[in-house]
């Protein structure tokens, strides 16, 4: 019954999907037999592409009826004589290089079908830019280019009110983790309070506490958890970005998405030595599951509010934030993946 309702909400919201991963209805069965193609080398599909591209067809585009295994795929060439539409070409791409970057261990063969379908479709992105350096000029070059992507897109995804301070004083770090910290004394209903629990809850220092180059971006990506209650999971890091480039198809969201897929996926870019490529976040049935309806939850968000200025926010009850950006309750609270709801 809970996925009916929540089916029922993101119907309701088609002219925000619009504007994000939505698909006609008469093109999700090209679209899903496309991404087939895309990920099938001379070895095949792997079972976690397979399985992701059936939950974006049963939770994204409400189409359990299509089945994965029942399709046929279809090559660049065919995709882009049917597919003409630029923003369905753009959802494409952006599944695309999700699921490329789904293949353990990586292989060539994957990364040439995905410069394929991108150049037949006259799409490129950052992430695109990524899997070409790890293609012609391996795993270095591509981490480099990674890295370049991450801090060029960097203060637009900080928390605008501290995207141009200068935070590498410790007067200046004291003064923001005392700020955060002054949320505490909120009203428990307080989206300022529920960042104190998040920080309390899941074991993290207050921005500003501790010298961090990042701590900008911390706020803002803290306050992006606690707003749409997806939890700090590798799976729920994933979905989170998923979710924000769904609230809002732009390169800076598109940056975050590949940020979470390099470091808690594909793993060749990433500050933990424990993550390997082999090791794959999004290789389970809750994982893919997770990540296609956290597409359809910020598809039906009104407004992408991982940019907005959260100090401003702090005061107001978290269920008045989350209505005032359409933030639908996940489908399963009690998951392991969602807190907060």
């Amino acid at each position: 019954m809970r996925n009916q309702i929540f089916q029922a909400s993101v119907r309701k919201h088609d002219l925000s999907l619009s504007l994000s991963f939505f698909v006609e209805p008469g093109s999700v069965a090209v679209v899903a037999r496309g991404l087939l193609g895309s990920v099938s080398t001379p070895e095949g599909a792997t079972q976690e592409q397979l399985r992701l591209i059936q939950s974006l067809l049963d939770n994204l585009w409400n189409r359990p009826d299509l089945k994965i295994h029942t399709l046929g795929p279809i090559n660049s060439l065919e995709l882009a004589v049917t597919v003409k539409d630029q923003s369905t070409r753009r959802v494409f791409h952006n599944l695309q290089m999700m699921l490329e970057l789904c293949r353990h261990p990586q292989t060539k063969e994957q990364l040439r079908l995905g410069e394929n379908y991108s150049e037949s479709l006259g799409v490129t992105s950052d992430a695109l830019q990524v899997t070409r350096d790890y293609l012609h000029s391996g795993v270095k070059k591509a981490a480099e280019d990674a890295n370049r992507i991450f801090n060029k897109y960097l203060p637009s995804r900080s928390e605008p009110e501290l995207a141009g301070q200068d935070l590498s004083t410790i007067d200046n770090l004291q003064n923001l983790a005392k700020r955060i910290e002054s949320f505490s004394d909120l009203p428990e209903t307080s989206l300022g309070w529920a960042l104190i629990f998040y920080y309390k809850h899941f074991g993290f220092p207050v921005p500003g506490s501790q010298l961090c180059a990042l701590n900008s971006l911390y706020v803002a990506h803290d306050m992006t958890h606690v707003i749409s209650g997806i939890s700090i999971t590798p799976a729920g890091e994933i979905a989170l970005s998923a979710f924000q480039l769904a609230m809002g198809p732009n390169q800076i969201n598109e940056s975050a998405l590949l940020a979470s897929l390099i470091t808690h996926e594909a793993g060749f870019v990433s500050v933990n030595p424990t993550l390997h490529p082999d090791d794959a976040s999004l290789d389970n049935s809750s994982a893919a599951h997770l990540l296609s309806s956290e597409l359809a939850r910020g598809s039906c968000c009104n407004g992408d509010f991982s940019l907005v200025d959260h100090f401003q926010l702090a005061h107001l009850p978290l269920s008045t934030v989350r209505e005032q950006f359409n933030v639908l309750p996940p489908i399963n609270p009690d998951d392991g993946h969602h807190f907060l709801w």
